[in-house]
């Protein structure tokens, strides 16, 4: 079943509530979902310092000093942060030279996330202990994404969980299912594009990746991926300026837009929305099918 969540905030004033609102929405969708959940959240300072690359890491058993110290030599100062299962590490660094010099040094480590602005956290369990451990409701930023999973079709581990961040600063969650996805994945994999796991979103999210590498903006790319995927799916695909939502043909997923002057979000129920400031003044709606709605900051 699965719940999406997402918040493009509009009024600089809500940034430092970024993290709270997002907890909110992220829990009322826990009985989409409760064996896995992730987040991610864009411009926090603590998470993705501003001018550094940062790379969110799971999967490593090295301490965060460690782990800084056997970067040291390729990358000069970095800083690790830990925030419960995930380590955010940070450099002086375009984020796409960090990820290099991680997985050269950890090759088993998975990546689930890169960028200049964004930081993901994902993991197996409730959403809500997982929303606390991770402190999620100090976060702030402009603009955040979630995803409560109820596994169907591969593992429950970290790998499996959503967002999908694969390409630099960018994000998609997924409530659905690809009928198509195994022929994709052999049709990427023979462009060298490399997988993490055989969940059916990751090859959502590397097909969008593929791209917007290739110049196309968010709304070509989704276009695209309508044309291209077969299933019943409601995607949120974001990145460092962008916020992003389509249906496939039948639209039987479920899907509510929401849209003030100060911010706009998305969720799988109108109940995840129901508590932002302002919702009583919100243009409210369920998107039709095909339609890609995109917001730029």
């Amino acid at each position: 079943m699965c719940g999406i969540v997402g918040l493009h905030l509009r009024d600089p004033q809500l940034y430092p509530r970024l993290g709270e609102l997002l907890t909110g929405m992220l829990c009322e969708m826990s009985d989409r979902g409760s064996d896995s959940a992730g987040v991610a959240v864009y411009g926090d300072p603590r998470w993705s310092p501003p001018g550094k690359g940062t790379v969110s890491v799971l999967d490593v058993d090295d301490s965060p000093d460690q782990m800084a110290e056997a970067l040291h030599a390729a990358l000069g100062e970095v800083s690790v942060h830990r925030v419960d299962e995930t380590l955010l590490v940070s450099a002086d660094v375009a984020a796409e030279t960090l990820h290099a010099a991680i997985t050269a040094h950890y090759p088993h480590a998975l990546i689930a996330g890169f960028g200049a602005n964004v930081a993901v956290l994902k993991g197996v369990g409730h959403p809500k202990a997982l929303t606390e451990a991770w402190g999620l409701a100090h976060a702030q930023g402009w603009q955040g994404v979630g995803h409560t999973r109820m596994a169907t079709e591969s593992a429950v581990i970290p790998a499996g969980a959503h967002p999908y961040a694969v390409g630099p600063d960018q994000c998609l969650v997924h409530n659905g299912s690809f009928a198509n996805h195994a022929t994709i994945r052999r049709d990427l994999r023979a462009r060298s594009v490399v997988f993490d796991s055989e969940n059916d979103t990751e090859v959502g999210a590397r097909f969008v990746a593929d791209q917007l590498a290739r110049g196309r903006d968010v709304e070509t790319a989704l276009k695209e991926l309508c044309a291209t995927f077969d299933g019943f799916y409601t995607l949120l695909v974001s990145n460092h300026d962008s916020f992003a939502v389509v249906r496939d043909a039948i639209a039987c997923k479920p899907a509510v837009i929401a849209e003030t002057d100060e911010w706009v979000a998305m969720g799988s129920e109108y109940r995840a929305l129901a508590g932002l400031p302002g919702v009583e003044k919100a243009v409210i709606w369920e998107p039709e099918p095909e339609v890609v709605y995109a917001w730029t900051r």
